[in-house]
């Protein structure tokens, strides 16, 4: 699949992830995309190996007393990273990452609609950031919107264009507050995303301003 993608992950995504210091949804997204992609995959695997080369250069600091608890207890309240793990060849379309979260493949998800024959799931995580699944049919437009701050889509199935590029299946497009679009499904099959956000997005029309307070975009 890798010489089918072509939006990769940003080196700080990478970086973050690799250090533990991502939201729990952003992490998800991270590593459903590295599950898939053998150039982010390899990418993080330095990233990692250099973190642990970093730790092992680093001098002794002397401890107080209980900072092994501590330290215990700060672990035991980050929020889990999803493992990464390259995807088997199945016949559905969500890799092992996302599917420990839904519950199984597409079937399992249990659709809300949003407007314009649009649906979501919303993934239960940490709250520090928002992950849903979005199901987008064939042709149809998300309305146009700018963000607050930055938005993950990766595509699990079909296809999108925007004003920037076109986005299949693997890609990542990583949005942040200079970026206003109008994502349109491409013709033909429905588009299925995995999307985070740290913060609401900014739609421009009314309805979907509106609609928002109710679906949580």
């Amino acid at each position: 699949m890798t010489t089918q993608i072509k939006h990769h992950l940003t080196d700080a995504l990478l970086m973050g992830y690799a250090a533990g210091t991502l939201p729990e949804g952003f992490s998800l997204v991270v590593a459903t995309h590295v599950s898939l992609c053998d150039d982010c995959r390899a990418r993080l695997a330095e990233y990692e190996a250099l973190g642990g080369e970093v730790m092992m250069d680093a001098g002794e600091a002397e401890l107080t007393d209980g900072s092994l608890e501590a330290t215990l207890a700060l672990i035991a309240g980050m929020p889990a990273a999803a493992p990464v793990r390259k995807a088997a060849r199945t016949a559905g379309i969500f890799p092992a990452p996302l599917r420990d979260y839904v519950g199984g493949d597409k079937e399992a998800v249990r659709w809300r609609r949003v407007g314009g024959g649009v649906r979501q799931m919303v993934l239960k995580t940490d709250g520090a950031s928002t992950v849903r699944l979005l199901h987008i049919p064939a042709g149809v437009a998300v309305p146009d919107h700018g963000h607050s701050g930055t938005e993950l889509t990766l595509v699990l199935q079909g296809a999108f264009r925007d004003e920037t590029a076109r986005f299949g299946v693997g890609d990542i497009e990583v949005a942040n507050d200079d970026l206003e679009h109008t994502p349109v499904a491409e013709p033909g099959e429905d588009c299925i995303c995995l999307a985070a956000t740290d913060a609401p997005l900014r739609f421009n029309g009314l309805l979907p301003r509106i609609a928002q307070r109710f679906v949580g975009i």
